[in-house]
């Protein structure tokens, strides 16, 4: 039996190819995936939505989410994966930027000897496979 968290992958998988709408309307839907994780006041597709969109996805399957808008937030969430232990559909951190609060979260997909692929929302402002350098690399989280 697949886990909840797997499912949330699959259910993700659903809106690949899902785009920010350009101009002043804004995407429905990545809307409702801020409202989904308690942030309903946000009201344009430009603020950052990798983990609105990770949160939503864990949430529609009965996952408690993080329920924050803040990509490193997930390194608190489930429990620590080993590299060697990742499967697909866990959630992996990235940083981002010269801070220490930026970050990318999105689902594993699977990884070459540079690079990880992952399945998240906000990535060139779509739902899509994109690749990360491993330098980049915060955590694996898997939760139930």
């Amino acid at each position: 039996m697949r886990s909840k968290q797997y499912k949330a992958y699959k259910e993700a998988e659903k809106f690949k190819g899902l785009w920010e709408w350009k101009g002043s309307d804004h995407n429905p839907k990545i809307l409702k995936w801020f409202a989904d994780v308690g942030h309903s006041w946000v009201v344009d597709d430009e603020t950052a939505w990798c983990a609105a969109f990770v949160g939503a996805m864990l949430e529609k399957v009965d996952l408690e989410s993080t329920r924050a808008l803040n990509a490193r937030s997930y390194l608190k969430w489930g429990e620590e994966i080993a590299p060697e232990d990742v499967r697909e559909g866990d959630i992996v951190v990235f940083k981002r930027g010269n801070s220490s609060w930026q970050g990318h979260v999105a689902f594993y997909v699977y990884e070459t000897d540079t690079h990880i692929f992952c399945l998240g929302g906000n990535q060139s402002n779509q739902v899509n496979i994109s690749k990360y350098p491993k330098s980049k690399f915060l955590g694996f989280r898997r939760g139930s």
